[in-house]
């Protein structure tokens, strides 16, 4: 048996404790033991009105052999209780596997055990966590990540995503494949996966440009050049590309290459357009542009993207 330990910090998300504890709860065909545990024995508060009663504490990590981080609220100006940290490094250099789902990475980061490694987050902390860690090497664009003992994953489902990898690490494609049937889950994607953010175009800060990146969108279907924005904001190209990157993070060429991705994924949702006219509607001109750069910038191919998401 596989003993696996599911903390529950203060304000935890119910799903991202539920995955875990349901992915590896015990039953014939699931070699794992599992027990959800608290800093302390007792009531844990939760987040949307719920609370959770914890039959123990600290102590379970030192049975442990993988621990889990679930999510939880306010991770960016939350710090977790010095004893939760202290326990998750002692656990780790016994070699307990640490996994955070979420924000859990907000509290793993804290231990120190993913300074200069890779690690994600749900995208809508991405930022906070780097700010907050800045020894963490945060990848925003994908599913999970794996360091080898300590793993972190993106949003809620993305857990699932998470927890199937180590099953397949721990007994193969055909046990994680049987619990995904299970959970009517996706038996696999890849951690390389992009996060599907709402857009993944930067929204400006104030009103620098701002039409004409209004009209940049409405006319993705032609070339557009630096020249002819900075034509059409009225201001050098040298001036227009510096001060466009100081207000977006991205060169005017690369705010336009994620505006045309953007505008292809709309059309793959929404429409039965072929992915060669979905090319040309957005200026990236044939399929094969198109599947690069999809590619490139949400690491999955438009076929796949459309699969997943089409209405």
């Amino acid at each position: 048996m596989h003993r696996v330990a599911v903390l529950v910090l203060d304000g935890a998300k119910p799903l991202d404790v539920g995955i875990p504890a349901q992915v590896f709860s015990h039953r014939p065909s699931m070699p794992y033991e599992l027990r959800v545990c608290g800093a302390a024995p007792g009531l844990v508060r939760g987040g949307e009105g719920l609370s959770y009663h914890v039959d123990s504490g600290l102590e379970t990590f030192a049975w442990a052999q993988t621990i889990f981080i679930p999510g939880y609220r306010e991770p960016a100006t939350t710090e977790p209780p010095a004893a939760v940290v202290q326990a998750l490094r002692a656990a780790h250099g016994r070699g307990a596997r640490v996994a955070a789902i979420s924000t859990g990475a907000f509290a793993l980061a804290a231990t120190g055990l993913l300074d200069g490694k890779r690690a994600t987050t749900h995208w809508h902390y991405t930022r906070a966590l780097a700010q907050r860690h800045p020894r963490v090497r945060v990848d925003e664009n994908v599913l999970f990540v794996d360091e080898g003992d300590v793993l972190t994953s993106a949003g809620a489902a993305s857990g699932i995503d998470l927890c199937l990898h180590l099953l397949r690490r721990d007994h193969g494609v055909g046990a994680a494949n049987h619990v995904a049937r299970r959970l009517v889950a996706a038996p696999y994607r890849s951690g390389g996966q992009a996060q599907y953010v709402p857009r993944s175009v930067p929204e400006g800060v104030g009103e620098v440009f701002a039409a004409t990146r209004e009209w940049a969108l409405r006319h993705l279907a032609e070339p557009l050049t630096l020249d002819a924005l900075a034509q059409h904001a009225s201001v050098s190209a040298r001036t227009f590309s510096r001060r466009f990157v100081e207000n977006t993070g991205y060169t005017p060429m690369q705010w336009v290459l994620r505006a045309r991705v953007d505008a292809a994924r709309e059309l793959l949702e929404r429409t039965d357009l072929s992915v060669e006219q979905v090319a040309a509607r957005v200026g990236l001109g044939t399929g094969a542009n198109l599947r690069l750069h999809f590619g490139r910038v949400l690491g999955t191919s438009p076929t796949e993207y459309r699969h997943t998401f089409s209405e």
